[in-house]
């Protein structure tokens, strides 16, 4: 009763994690993360590092999605392979340390570390501005391994894709929005898969984990988030065509803010 329960409760946030993600052209992380913590936590289960496990099952979604994405812009041009090769080994760095230290963390502190940033991206999203540069050409070797390593530290430790980090940040460097939007999803695969197999790898210690979970890993949740959003995302893209895109930036922003100001909240006050 409990698989049954589970995959229940899983394939319905899948679905509108998946509606979710097509209309808002994110990779669903900055959503699935919050949606697994009510779903266990709701059905009951309460391991030492409950978030850890929300993060780890987030970040093995990630790599189909961002495969899938990053095939679909690269057939029209609109992926900057050297961008992927420059700052891709430090991504990728980056997440495998990120996961390392969400693996020391307490589950408060990393329901802590998620709220801030989700609601600081949230808050970006909302009062950010397309036409903000930081440089017209983009930055050397040495920056570029700094910011790779960042984005990718974080990234793992909230168990996103890395987009809302790398669009933004690329656009402000000059780099045309469609370029920035198509070579994202390359990033989330080397920040999901290295950090996928390293969340794989660890939390073989800790109790109370809901079923099907290997190390820090739902497994039969990625499986059907995998299957639920590939079905429901085209919806979301349907209904995106009919908004425009400052109406979808102020929906994100405030799905983001109310997302994430909860966990923030739990964070805080318990």
């Amino acid at each position: 009763m409990d698989y049954v329960t589970l995959f229940a409760v899983i394939a319905a946030a899948g679905t509108v994690a998946g509606i979710i993600s097509g209309l808002l052209g994110v990779g669903g992380g900055i959503i699935l993360v919050p949606a697994f913590y009510y779903v266990f936590t709701g059905l009951g289960y309460h391991p030492e590092q409950l978030m850890q496990i929300c993060v780890a099952t987030s970040t093995g979604t990630i790599i189909v999605t961002s495969l899938r994405s990053v095939t679909s812009h690269h057939k029209r041009g609109a992926v900057s392979l050297e961008l992927i090769k420059g700052w891709g080994p430090f991504i990728a760095m980056g997440s495998v340390l990120g996961v390392l230290a969400a693996t020391v963390l307490h589950s408060d502190q990393l329901l802590l570390v998620f709220g801030v940033i989700g609601v600081c991206l949230g808050l970006y999203m909302l009062l950010g501005k397309k036409t903000w540069r930081i440089s017209e050409t983009l930055p050397g070797r040495g920056l570029s391994a700094l910011y790779g390593g960042i984005i990718g530290f974080f990234s793992a430790l909230m168990g996103i894709g890395g987009g809302s980090f790398t669009v933004p940040l690329l656009t402000a460097y000059n780099v045309p929005p469609h370029r920035a939007v198509g070579t994202s999803p390359g990033f989330g695969l080397l920040i999901s898969i290295p950090g996928f197999i390293a969340f794989l790898l660890t939390g073989w210690g800790i109790t109370g984990k809901p079923p099907g979970t290997v190390g820090y890993v739902n497994l039969p949740a990625v499986l059907l988030i995998m299957v639920t959003s590939l079905l429901t995302v085209p919806i979301g893209v349907k209904l995106a065509h009919s908004l425009s895109p400052a109406r979808l930036r102020l929906v994100f922003a405030i799905t983001v803010l109310v997302l994430a100001g909860n966990m923030l909240r739990k964070a805080l006050v318990g």
